[in-house]
């Protein structure tokens, strides 16, 4: 039964009786009061769940009241019932947050149907989403053993992105446990199917082959642009599928979400081989083949990713599309800032494209500080921090701008990431690539049933930069360390975000087009 308190204030209370018994029947509390006075002196001594609020009061007016209370505890839930139906009133509650707005005469079906909205709706979520996952639970089990198309692997993971973070909203139902087994399977499966398919996808002539890192721009980013309307692409790196779900809802309010699919990362799944992969239109040892002086192998010292820019107008030049295009990259808060002041002398280019790194930030923080992984700890504290760092952000801000002006917008990322948790153990000499997910470097020494290998890096179409050269990249949620400093990196680098490797997460990515309402 329930047992919250609720706040009744009208001045017609007798008249309200029957409705007020009715909910006293169903086990809610139920305090009443005939002025508005009388409801904010309720307010400041006693704690309520939720209020019901007669609009047209004598004295202090039901908007007034309102306002007082929301002052006072702005958490409050606030019922607003009137007789009238004139727009402006409607505005004005709805612009102090009322949660709910009932016209006189109401029965008691209404209330009680208001009641539940409000206060048992995280228990009605819960229900809902544990009989609902139940239901699918089967299904995805079955298709997880299955020989899945691309296609068939994108469906399969929107579909666990979506209990994912509907478990994200819901109470504990007890179900989580079981399907992070079961997401563990599906990454399993995942990896097998890269491991079987990878390399047969990588020719540029393959039309069988999804779009991947370095098709992006040809058959992923510029179809979506239109004659006459400002068009920007939006690179956020290390957007995964399920952050992009959690901030969607805020962007929906001014953007129409026109196509929202994922496509394959390369391997490795890093930013140095994917982002200029992507600008450039080519794989790795073809573009160090194209750009001598440009590309930057694993042990090479400096910026890895300083040329984005060069290559995607030479990609641009190579596809004859002659668009004048502004490049950007945003990798800290003031170039955030000043990105945003420049939007409106973006308007007068045919594309922009804006790399933007929080995300990985984000990622490395919580490897690195102490106080991001306590805040970031679970899936669910990533994504919401990503969505709250997105709510305050310069760009939202620019994506609101852009909105104003009528724009479209492609949203993309380079590569995911994944929580690692296991220690896979790889011996290699001083000049072994650092990153934890994937290695390549001379006589690398490790169990071959542990790692996906590439041992030709020309199959995978990347530079090798050693005769002996080969790379290993690490499945699922493993991660590379050294046997002799096993302990230090275990506990440093366990469950902490990290990308390189093979697992859904990291490769399969958004590639979302936005419209402007």
């Amino acid at each position: 039964m329930a047992n919250e308190h609720i706040l009744w204030a009208d001045d017609e209370i007798e008249l309200l009786k029957p409705h007020i018994i009715f909910l006293q029947n169903k086990g809610y509390q139920v305090t009443t009061v005939n002025n508005g006075r009388d409801a904010l002196d309720e307010v400041k001594t006693k704690y309520f769940d939720l209020v019901f609020l007669d609009e047209n009061m004598p004295g202090i007016s039901g908007l007034e009241v309102l306002k007082a209370i929301k002052e006072f505890r702005n958490d409050l839930p606030v019922v607003m019932i009137t007789k009238s139906e004139e727009e402006d009133v409607m505005e004005d509650a709805i612009g102090t947050k009322i949660d709910d707005y009932l016209i006189k005469p109401v029965n008691p079906n209404q209330i009680l149907m208001s009641v539940k909205k409000i206060l048992d709706k995280r228990e009605l979520v819960k229900e809902k989403t544990t009989s609902g996952y139940q239901q699918e639970f089967r299904n995805i089990g079955m298709a997880v053993n299955e020989r899945l198309s691309f296609d068939e692997w994108k469906n399969l993971y929107k579909k666990l992105v979506y209990w994912e973070v509907n478990f994200d909203k819901s109470l504990e139902t007890g179900m989580e446990e079981i399907f992070k087994t079961q997401k563990h399977e599906a990454n399993r499966s995942f990896c097998k199917f890269v491991e079987e398919n990878y390399i047969k996808y990588l020719p540029y002539d393959n039309a069988q082959a999804p779009i991947m890192s370095h098709t992006l721009m040809r058959r992923g980013i510029l179809p979506e642009y239109q004659d006459g309307k400002p068009f920007f692409f939006l690179l956020l790196d290390n957007l995964r599928f399920d952050q992009w779900r959690t901030i969607s809802p805020i962007i929906s309010e001014y953007f129409r979400v026109e196509k929202e699919d994922l496509y394959l990362s390369i391997l490795p799944t890093s930013t140095q081989y994917c982002r200029n992969s992507i600008f450039a239109g080519l794989m790795p040892s073809d573009i160090e083949k194209r750009f001598p002086g440009k590309w930057s192998n694993d042990e090479d010292e400096g910026g890895k990713n300083n040329f984005e820019g060069d290559f995607l107008m030479d990609l641009l030049g190579r596809l004859r599309k002659p668009l004048k295009t502004k490049y950007t990259k945003v990798v800290n808060l003031d170039q955030a800032k000043d990105m945003l002041d420049d939007i409106p002398n973006m308007f007068s280019n045919d594309m922009n494209v804006i790399v933007y790194n929080f995300v990985d930030s984000l990622s490395h923080a919580r490897t690195d500080y102490k106080i991001m992984r306590e805040l970031a700890e679970e899936e669910p504290a990533y994504r919401s921090i990503t969505l709250s760092w997105f709510e305050h952000s310069p760009l939202w801000e620019a994506m609101k701008k852009i909105a104003e002006k009528g724009g479209r917008i492609v949203i993309s990322t380079d590569h995911g990431s994944v929580r690692v948790n296991e220690a896979i153990k790889v011996i290699g000499d001083k000049k072994t690539t650092s990153n934890l997910r994937y290695k390549t470097g001379k006589n690398l020494s490790y169990n071959k049933k542990e790692v996906f290998e590439i041992a030709r890096p020309e199959l995978g179409m990347l530079p090798r930069q050693h005769l002996s050269s080969n790379f290993i990249f690490a499945r699922e949620n493993g991660y590379f360390v050294y046997p002799n400093n096993l302990n230090h990196y275990s506990n440093y680098y366990n469950n902490t975000f990290q990308h390189g490797g093979i697992s859904i997460e990291e490769m399969l990515i958004p590639l979302i087009t936005l419209a402007a309402k």
